[in-house]
Parts: structure tokens; C-alpha cells; sequence
């Protein structure tokens, strides 16, 4: 299965000791916490421990910043989501876990989730989210095909249904992320009802997802 986020830039190498780690890890503390658009260069260096002037040397401006900790954080993302989708069982099973994996991370991060889903941003950063989706959807559609070769869900158009459960999870907690006021009960009952329209419009029948503890 592939699902690796394509067309990222390889990052300079510098001399001394690699402050990259250091930068990602204090510029995704700070969009977790405050969002893309609230975040500055000035706050990711004194979150870093660096000078600015190095900062700069790593990431000449905020938007090739920006791009590398969407790469990055949505790699992790699909990494995980893929990783429940090869799992054993039915098709239907692990379509439902892996978009429950991904909305339930979501919820638990939402601050994050909504950077990474709904956020206004650059054009620059927005063509990297896109990256993000496709991958997710690549996973879904892995799980489909696999389904519809077994007979377990009928013929359909894999990439198509796929791009469906990708605009559901993401259109459908957009509301949610952005609503802080929001209780966990209510955030899950939300996500439950998504994955179970999702599942199915996939299999054609009364599949009723229940998550799993």
C-alpha cells in the first residue's frame, strides 16, 4: 500500500548541530496550540532556543515552515490510519476503525485537525494539505478495492467512494473542531454517525458502525 506523501523538498544540511528537530518540534507545539495563521517566526525560535537569524537559515520564510510540519504531521497521520487498514478482518471492519482512527485523533487534537483540515492558508501550504487527502484516500481506496474483490461490497468505483469518505470525515468534523465548547460525548456520537453514512454508502447495506475500546 502506498502511502507516502509525495513531493517534499529535501531540507539543507547545515554545520554545527542540527537545529531541525528543534524547529519542527516548537513550530507544531505552536500551530497545535494556536493554528498556522497566529504563528511567527519570532515565537518559533524563542520556543526553539535559537537565534532568528538561524531559524531563517533553515527556512528562508514561514510558508516552507508551515509546508514541512503539514508533511510531516500528515505522514504521521496516514502512517497510522494504514497501519489499522492492514490489519486482519472484514473489509467493512476496517474501513470503519481506520476512519474512526482518523476522526478519533482528530478529536483529541483539535487544534491541530483543524490546521491540517479547514485553516485559511497560503496557497503553498493548502497544495501540501492536498498531498494529505490524496494519501488518506489512497488508504480507503486499498480497502474498498480489497472489499470488492470478495465480494463484501458491491461494484463501485473505489477512488470515487474513497474521495467521498475522505470529504465526509473532513467537511463533517470541520464544525466540530472549531467548536471547543463541544463535549467528548456529543464529538464521538458526531464521528460515529459520519463513519456509519460512510459505511454504508459503501456496502449498500445497514452497517451500523460501533467503535471499539
Amino acid at each position: 500500500m502506498e502511502t507516502t506523501i509525495p513531493g517534499r523538498k529535501p531540507r539543507i544540511r547545515h554545520r554545527g548541530p542540527d537545529k531541525y528537530p528543534l524547529i519542527l518540534k516548537a513550530a507544531r507545539d505552536l500551530v497545535a496550540s494556536h493554528g498556522f495563521r497566529e504563528v511567527q517566526m519570532s515565537a518559533i525560535a524563542e520556543t526553539a532556543g535559537i537565534a532568528i537569524g538561524t531559524l531563517y537559515r533553515y527556512f528562508p520564510a514561514k510558508t516552507d515552515l508551515m509546508i514541512e510540519v503539514v508533511s510531516l504531521t500528515a505522514q504521521r497521520e496516514v502512517d497510522v490510519v494504514a497501519g489499522i487498514a492492514m490489519r486482519e478482518g472484514s473489509a467493512a471492519d476496517r474501513l470503519g476503525a481506520a476512519a474512526w482512527t482518523f476522526a478519533n485523533r482528530a478529536l483529541r487534537g483539535r487544534r491541530m485537525a483543524h490546521a491540517l483540515v479547514a485553516e485559511p492558508v497560503e496557497p503553498e501550504v493548502e497544495a501540501a494539505r492536498l498531498k494529505y487527502h490524496r494519501a488518506l484516500a489512497r488508504v480507503f481506496t486499498t480497502i474498498i478495492e480489497q472489499g470488492v474483490r470478495t465480494g463484501e461490497f458491491p461494484p463501485q468505483s473505489e477512488r470515487a467512494s474513497a474521495d467521498c469518505i475522505v470529504g465526509c470525515l473532513f467537511e463533517g468534523l470541520v464544525g466540530p473542531l472549531a467548536d471547543t465548547a463541544s463535549d467528548e460525548p456529543s464529538l464521538t456520537a458526531h464521528a460515529v454517525a459520519i463513519i456509519t453514512f460512510c459505511l454504508r454508502g459503501v456496502s449498500g447495506g445497514p452497517l451500523t458502525f460501533v467503535p471499539q475500546p
